[in-house]
């Protein structure tokens, strides 16, 4: 897992909005709030560049944060962001304060590892990502950036489930806390389209054409 960090400064706010808000966006800010842990919410505005820039790396979604907020430095995770529908721009942010013992929701990405070595796939059968992200519930101190999903063993026709993917400890794929008519297909490996059945339905009528033909000569 990585060990990178990431700090957003942010500044608190008294304008709040809808008026406020679109003026803050023309000025390259984007409003947000800072919520949970028993404290008030705080509403902040953080620098849109910025912000982006953090959203590019896949490891922001699923990390603890720290949130600066006119140089006080609180611990969050991201919970929601209202992106603009048809531009790259985000319009309003959500944190959620945790500290390590806080048990936590959360939205991670599973990674996929050994597809082009799988026995499936040698088999030559074609892979399916049935699920990218999956919801977990764990203690915010044992948040894992992503779960690892070995597709190594999988055969042509087989699926993973959720219950096979290997959990760090103190993790658990919340789905699965409800009952095992949960347990959802994660990644399949199938049949190639157009296998040899099929191709031999296709050239039966080409062959019987060729004999019609031969029989009219």
């Amino acid at each position: 897992m990585s060990s990178v960090d990431f700090n957003i400064i942010a500044e608190s706010r008294a304008d709040v909005g809808k008026g406020a808000s679109r003026r803050l966006r023309r000025t390259g800010k984007v409003p947000g709030i800072l919520y949970g842990s028993g404290k008030d919410p705080l509403s902040l505005t953080v620098d849109h560049d910025d912000l982006m820039h953090h959203l590019d790396h896949e490891a922001f979604y699923s990390h603890i944060l720290t949130v600066t907020v006119d140089g006080k430095a609180e611990k969050a995770v991201l919970k929601d962001l209202q992106r603009h529908p048809a531009k790259r721009k985000v319009l309003h942010v959500d944190f959620l304060r945790v500290s390590d013992k806080d048990v936590i929701h959360m939205q991670v990405p599973m990674h996929f590892i050994n597809e082009d070595i799988s026995v499936g796939v040698k088999a030559g059968g074609l892979v399916s990502h049935l699920m990218t992200t999956v919801e977990i519930t764990c203690m915010a101190g044992d948040l894992p950036e992503y779960l690892q999903v070995d597709l190594a063993d999988l055969e042509v026709g087989a699926s993973l489930h959720l219950s096979d993917i290997k959990l760090p400890e103190g993790v658990a794929i919340t789905a699965l806390t409800h009952g095992e008519d949960h347990d959802l297909p994660v990644v399949s490996i199938n049949a190639p389209k157009g296998g040899g059945e099929t191709d031999e339905a296709e050239t039966a009528p080409e062959a019987a054409a060729e004999e019609g033909g031969e029989a009219g000569e």
